[in-house]
């Protein structure tokens, strides 16, 4: 039996624009746009009212605005998945995004394959940033002070990184291949792959050795998961 397609909300205040995107991810199977919203206030109802695989969210919507509107889709739904599809670029709009707990951000204008991958790629818990994204994070990671170094006795989790990978994460550093992570988190090997790659990409290391020697040496993954 074939699973079910991911019900998606587009969020985008530009209606030729909306219009063609609801248009394009019809044509892509397992997709299904199931509502959409041309504000922060009416994106945040629609959440409440149907259950959804993921959000499609643009920043530059008129009234709350989509940074508010994330975190308050975020703040009620903290598992729902949202993915910024925008034509703003500004750092500091990137760090924000990530504050409220954005899952990717790509730009208007990449390629309908590109967009599909990081569609299908967020949907299934992983993260997908573009290069201007993902040169902030890494950045960040690099200014991450060692545990050694820190004025705290606890360390707060990056937010760039995923409960999912975090989980992921935890498995690489005891030795767990790809295979035995699949197993024990109920998903399959491609989709390991997946987030095996976002978190390479954002801690900027070559393999999985120098993932888990970072991990722990910065305390990257939440405490409960070790």
């Amino acid at each position: 039996m074939p699973s079910p397609p991911l019900q998606v909300l587009i969020v985008e205040d530009d209606e030729l624009f909306r219009l063609g995107l609801r248009v394009r991810l019809q044509q892509e199977p397992g997709l299904e746009v199931v509502a959409e919203a041309e504000d922060g206030e009416t994106a945040i109802e629609l959440v409440r009212h149907h259950a959804l695989n993921l959000v499609i969210l643009d920043i530059g919507l008129p009234g709350i605005g989509g940074i508010e509107a994330c975190r308050q889709i975020k703040q009620y739904c903290p598992q729902l998945p949202v993915l910024v599809l925008t034509s703003q670029t500004p750092k500091s709009l990137i760090n924000r995004m990530i504050e409220v707990g954005a899952q990717g951000y790509c730009l208007k204008g990449l390629s309908s394959e590109l967009l599909m991958l990081a569609i299908r790629s967020v949907a299934a818990g992983a993260s997908w940033w573009d290069s201007t994204a993902t040169t902030e994070i890494q950045t960040a990671f690099k200014d991450h002070p060692s545990q050694e170094q820190r004025p705290q006795t606890t360390a707060t989790p990056s937010p760039a990184l995923t409960r999912r990978e975090q989980e992921i994460l935890a498995l690489i550093a005891t030795g767990k291949t790809n295979q035995q992570i699949a197993e024990m988190l109920y998903i399959t090997p491609g989709t390991v792959r997946v987030h095996v790659h976002a978190i390479l990409q954002k801690l900027e290391v070559r393999d999985r050795a120098q993932a888990a020697i970072l991990a722990i040496q910065n305390q990257l993954i939440a405490k409960d998961l070790l």
